[in-house]
């Protein structure tokens, strides 16, 4: 609802409430405090030919997954959100298998009810499209991606060392789940990309993991090849709305990765913040290519940058712990300063949130939209929509 909306139907709330008894003006009450933010959140969409890309550049909440529809989690990080205008809004993760229910059968409902809460209070969401989980028992894929056209869909992984399952990824190089994954994301992109509050949607990081049944090089290059194309379909979905992929490893293929996201006019993320990580802060050499972190202050400008503050940048400088705990300031200051960022994701950690937002409620995160972060509009798009 508009402001000339809003402010009509206060008039004729109270026209009515001169005209009725106590208890009759307390239901009418009720149900409008009720019925109030769900009609604003019903906002204009982006009008048919815009070109712009919407472009409100921030701090943002990370939601973990598990946690999307708790409704106790979920009511204080509304209350944060609300309280602090330094988070522009927040980025909720999905599992593939929790948005289609089978083949072109889909669920939003827990996005749009996200996105209404959200456009109520004049803040945005953004969506990652999850094709990795981190726990073998995960629901990543939907059901029917385990038939034989599509090779099962998913392949076990575990970590450097590890000797059990820790999780699976998509069999991407099969050409069968590449086209369902990009229907859905056509599907997502019809129904959000002209939504004003709808600030972004994204891919999980490139590292593939360890695979069980090691992948040959004619896999891993396919499944590099695939998540370039649907990474030009989604942009093709969704030509008003930043779409990411985050980068970290194999550093082999990241130079490809992030020459495609430039010629689309993609954004790159990353899923960690790690001022003291070697391999991603590799400078590169004669023997082995630069690290993602390399790419970021190489492209500040040309594309968004948007990396995430994950549970685990909150305990070490570096991934294998030979590091030291940083603050809060610290991670800010590496991903605003080395990293060149114009979103944050800040991941929702109940034992580190009251230190986060002390740090957005300083000054240099209150004097700007952006939260102190670069705001200018980047050159891969040609304008910003700014709302």
């Amino acid at each position: 609802m508009n402001g000339d909306n809003l402010l009509k139907s206060h008039i004729i709330l109270s026209n009515i409430m001169q005209r009725t008894n106590a208890t009759s003006i307390a239901i009418l009450f009720i149900m409008h405090m009720i019925l109030a933010p769900w009609v604003s959140a019903q906002a204009a969409p982006l009008p048919p030919g815009t070109t712009g890309v919407k472009w409100n550049p921030g701090h943002y909440y990370t939601i973990q997954n598990w946690a999307n529809d708790d409704p106790i989690y979920m009511a204080k990080v509304y209350k944060e959100l609300q309280a602090t205008p330094a988070l522009r809004g927040m980025q909720l993760r999905y599992l593939w298998g929790w948005l289609e229910k089978s083949p072109g059968v889909y669920d939003f409902s827990s996005i749009d009810k996200h996105l209404a809460k959200l456009t109520a209070m004049n803040k945005r969401l953004v969506i990652q499209v999850q094709t990795k989980s981190f726990e073998a028992d995960w629901k990543l894929i939907p059901d029917y991606l385990k038939a034989p056209k599509y090779e099962g869909g998913a392949f076990p992984f575990k970590d450097w060392g590890s000797t059990t399952i820790d999780g699976r990824n998509i069999k991407l190089w099969n050409p069968y789940v590449r086209d369902r994954l990009i229907a859905l994301f056509k599907a997502l992109g019809q129904r959000y990309n002209s939504h004003p509050n709808f600030e972004g949607i994204g891919m999980i990081e490139t590292a593939m993991g360890q695979a069980v049944t090691p992948l040959t090089t004619a896999q891993a290059d396919k499944w590099f090849d695939n998540l370039i194309i649907v990474q030009q379909k989604a942009r093709t979905f969704f030509p008003n709305t930043m779409t990411i992929q985050e980068i970290n490893y194999p550093r082999e293929y990241l130079k490809q990765i992030t020459s495609a996201m430039v010629k689309m006019g993609g954004t790159i993320g990353c899923p960690d913040v790690y001022p003291d990580e070697p391999g991603l802060n590799f400078p590169g050499d004669q023997y082995s290519p630069p690290g993602a972190y390399k790419y970021f202050s190489q492209l500040s400008g040309t594309l968004p940058i948007a990396p995430t503050v994950e549970k685990v940048n909150y305990l070490n400088t570096r991934g294998d712990k030979k590091g030291h705990v940083p603050t809060i300031q610290e991670l800010l200051v590496f991903a605003r300063d080395d990293l060149k960022s114009n979103y944050i994701f800040w991941q929702r950690i109940p034992e580190y949130v009251n230190k986060v937002l002390e740090v957005m409620n300083y000054n240099n995160q209150k004097t700007t939209p952006s939260g102190g972060l670069a705001a200018a509009c980047p050159s891969a798009y040609s304008s910003c929509i700014r709302n």
